[in-house]
């Protein structure tokens, strides 16, 4: 299969496997340039494929040595994607196929199957690695007892499970639970370990292991404290009890993605677990608990129950993404958690939902399922399950979450299986509801209003705007949580949840004494866009008054983004009445600092330019970046007088910690500092550096200073402390291109590639620069195109090395058909550049075609 010549595989096509693989035995014997890998599968035929079958097996760059059934040898050879056996040559019932198979794990750049990380040996099988190790039925329904024997020269050699025999260089370990390949893992290497203990609810001791390089064991407390929490969080909020006698985590330094959540065996790309107050921030502390519990919770929402197969992607991941926000909003604040988690939905995933790589939660077809991994299937996925559990409610949740896991425990499952428990359990119709599985786009709800004689009027209207393959949409059903809030402040009508399933629909409420204010899809109930033409008046009310947390910081927000688009499109001025509720807010002492950090954040220059297009006009990046920048130093004027009292009320003496009313004061502090930057050229921000006794502090200080001009003395001493530390070292080279001005932009990325600590194999080390060039919205779309020509080159080099990494960072031009025509033409002729690259892997080309809708 090539990238000019793509198979489709679709959801409709869907077949059980062949044959029951009822256990896998598995040898490997480590060496790195040629590791030997026995495989011994237990297989019998299939009774729902009746009729004797042939065996079909995945494998991709795999030196077949043998293959026998039965212990008779075969003769057969290998095709490009794997090994086929002819009913012909089969036994009519159970029989055992074994399979002997040579890898290089020191030459896989693409980091899938098994690879070398620093002398380290690692796994990476989601979705499709596992075929990059032995030949095997690589598909996410044939779920087995995996028996590993481990032959190798290093100290530590893990596998899945439960260890139950070790010697001089081998070691045994057998997994219980039968699982899928895609959850296999493997770890050898000279590693330590930070332990720890667990004991779950029924009395069980499991011990617990963080493993990492030597050196790094001073940063593992904060991962291991994140476990334990979320052991006990799954089992207090959702009765699940880990189900193994050891838990074990090992940090990786080259790792596609953020973790992943083998069986027993996590394995975390290094800077998602290792972290010190000295090398870590307060988002990177706040991040590690997030994946570490992620990661955990996967072990039922994934592992106990896994997906039918890849289409059913998001019942993993979307019900596991929200199981981490729902025990992050337990562990922090909730309101803020709410705030960030629909920040990252929009950024992110309606820019997904808005441009050609639009596509379901559940998709129908894909050609690279790798290219799926995507906003849509994990945070949308999410939302989609917050949107199901207001629905029912709590009660009928918890009743739903039971069942699910009580029937469908050992399977690989669908979204019609889950959904079946909701429809049973609540006894609702759940017809409706599952478009948003099936349907791309996000869903755009019109409002208007009426008053008269004591009358309310709200009207509600839906529109699904038409995606890639779906021209034309049914409406969906969408939990609208609303309350009226009278002119004195009080709520007139408390918080109640609109089932809204048609096209148009009025909702009218009597007996008012006042015309009230509506406070709209409160808690940000639903992932749709709003369209309401609401006064300035009525914003700042809400502002000040709607007793909704999420909402106050919406009518902010919104207030904010009208402003800045009249300052792009007419030259408007600053609105003083914004200015002073600003300002008000930011000195709100009732209000907890980390909400009024997110308060005082102006919305993105990317953010603006998609708010600009979907109001017909044509972004201007260089526009948008200007008016960003006099919208902060009005802000920063208004607030004058204040400032530096609130910057050193805002000051967490002591001994540093990463708790979140902590973290709040140090990011509101932090917003200070960079409006105080603005009048003051830096003194404070530079000071604050230089008194730093912190990573947070320190590295927000820094990027104050570039983000002004003045951060080149600081930038230095920032890399000579921290030149040897590969995790700190990402966040040096990403700053410098996120706080580059746009005419700049490009030399500063030329520049850093030539960086003796560049290194296009490390998948953190490339995006740390070309993810924050994507990210620099006026420096990557600076009219000369150079960010696009630069992208394109990089991605095109990439590609060669680590196709899944390409394809991921490629989405830094699915927003191409937002801007001017010259702006468009470069983008579409870097992509094109990249479609006719030599060598192109599935993965970059399928991305680059669908953004350019072919």
């Amino acid at each position: 299969m090539t990238a000019a010549d793509p198979r489709t595989i679709y959801l409709s096509d869907y077949q059980p496997y062949s044959h029951l693989l009822e256990q896998v035995e598995l040898c490997f014997h480590l060496d790195p340039a040629a590791t030997r890998v026995k495989a011994r599968l237990h297989m019998a035929p299939n009774p729902l494929r009746p009729g004797k079958q042939d065996v079909r097996l995945d494998g991709e760059g795999l030196k077949l040595i043998s293959c026998a059934v039965n212990g008779e040898a075969l003769n057969v050879v290998p095709d490009a994607t794997g090994l086929s056996i002819a009913a012909a040559r089969l036994p009519s019932g159970a029989f055992v196929l074994e399979t002997e198979v040579e890898i290089a794990p020191e030459d896989n750049t693409a980091l899938e199957g098994l690879y070398m990380s620093n002398g380290m040996y690692c796994t990476q099988c989601e979705a499709e690695g596992f075929r990059k190790i032995t030949f095997y039925p690589d598909r996410p329904d044939v779920m087995t007892r995996f028996k590993v024997r481990i032959e190798g020269d290093l100290p530590v050699l893990l596998s899945n499970g439960n260890p139950v025999a070790q010697g001089a260089d081998w070691a045994e370990w057998d997994d219980p639970w039968p699982k899928p390949a895609y959850l296999f893992a493997l770890v050898a290497g000279d590693l330590v370990n930070f332990p720890d203990h667990f004991t779950t609810m029924s009395g069980r001791e499991v011990a617990l292991n963080i493993w990492v390089r030597p050196g790094d064991e001073g940063r593992c407390a904060w991962g291991m404290a994140s476990l334990k929490a979320a052991m006990l969080w799954d089992e207090q909020v959702y009765g699940r009890e880990y189900d193994l006698d050891i838990f074990n985590i090992v940090a990786v330094d080259d790792f596609n993605m953020g973790a992943m959540e083998n069986k027993g065996l996590n394995i975390f790309n290094s800077k998602a677990v290792l972290a010190s107050a000295d090398t870590a921030t307060d988002d990177d502390f706040a991040r590690v608990e997030s994946i570490i519990a992620h990661e955990y919770f996967h072990n039922w929402t994934g592992n106990r129950i896994t997906c039918r197969d890849w289409f059913q992607l998001c019942l993993k991941e979307g019900l596991t993404v929200y199981r981490d926000q729902q025990f992050s909003s337990d562990l922090r604040s909730a309101p803020v958690k709410r705030i960030q988690d629909v920040l990252a939905l929009r950024a992110r995933q309606f820019r997904e939902d808005g441009g050609p790589l639009a596509h379901p939660v559940r998709p129908d077809h894909y050609i690279e399922i790798n290219n799926f991994y995507t906003a849509t299937v994990y945070e949308k996925g999410a939302e989609v399950i917050g949107m199901l559990r207001r629905l029912v409610g709590d009660a009928d949740y918890a009743r739903a979450l039971d069942l699910y896991f009580a029937r469908h425990d050992g399977q690989a499952a669908t979204i019609e299986d889950w959904l079946a428990v909701f429809a049973e359990v609540s006894g609702r119709d759940l017809t409706q509801f599952k478009l948003w599985y099936t349907q791309a786009g996000t869903p755009v709800l019109k409002v208007s209003e009426d008053w008269a004689d004591g009358r309310y009027t709200l009207t509600l209207e839906q529109e699904n705007p038409p995606t890639p393959g779906q021209p034309e949409k049914a409406p969906k059903l969408i939990p609208v949580a609303i309350g009226l809030i009278g002119p004195n402040g009080d709520e007139v009508v408390p918080t109640q949840l609109l089932e809204f399933g048609e096209a148009k629909h009025s909702y009218v409420y009597d007996g008012l004494g006042a015309r009230p204010v509506a406070s709209i899809l409160r808690g940000f109930s639903a992932p749709v866009i709003v369209e309401r033409s609401v006064s300035i008046e009525d914003r700042a009310f809400l502002l000040a008054h709607d007793s909704d947390a999420f909402n106050r910081w919406e009518a902010g927000r919104t207030l904010g983004k009208e402003l800045l688009a009249r300052m792009i499109t007419e030259a408007a001025e600053p609105l003083p009445e914004f200015l002073a509720a600003m300002e008000a807010l930011a000195f709100d002492d009732t209000l907890e600092p980390a909400y009024r950090a997110l308060a005082l954040r102006l919305p993105s220059e990317d953010d603006m330019a998609a708010t600009l297009f979907a109001a017909g006009h044509v972004p201007d990046p260089a526009a948008i970046h200007a008016a960003r920048d006099a919208l902060h130093l009005a802000m920063a004027q208004q607030m004058r007088p204040r400032l530096a009292a609130l910057e050193s009320a805002m000051h967490v003496p002591g001994a540093y910690s990463p708790d979140a009313a902590s973290a709040g004061k140090r990011a509101l502090r932090l917003g200070v500092l960079g409006l105080l930057a603005r009048l003051d050229g830096g003194s404070a921000a530079r000071e604050a550096y230089y008194d730093a006794s912190n990573m947070t502090e320190s590295f927000g200080a820094l990027a104050i200073l570039l983000e002004i001009g003045e951060g080149s003395t600081v930038l230095a001493d920032f890399e000579e402390k921290f030149q040897d530390d590969r995790l700190v070292m990402d966040k040096w080279f990403a700053v410098q291109v996120a706080c580059a001005k746009p005419e700049a932009m490009a030399d500063v990325v030329r520049d850093l590639t030539q960086h003796r600590g560049f290194d296009i194999k490390n998948p953190n080390r490339f995006r740390a620069v070309f993810g924050a060039m994507a990210a620099n919205h006026a420096g990557f779309h600076e009219a000369d195109g150079a960010g696009y020509d630069l992208l394109a080159d990089w991605l095109i080099k990439l590609d060669l090395l680590n196709p899944q990494t390409a394809a991921r960072m490629s989405t830094g031009f699915e927003s191409w058909p937002r801007y001017d025509i010259d702006r468009q033409e470069m983008m579409r002729a870097a992509l094109e550049r990249i479609l006719a690259s030599k060598g192109l892997s599935r993965d970059l080309g399928e991305m680059a075609a669908r953004m350019l809708a072919r």
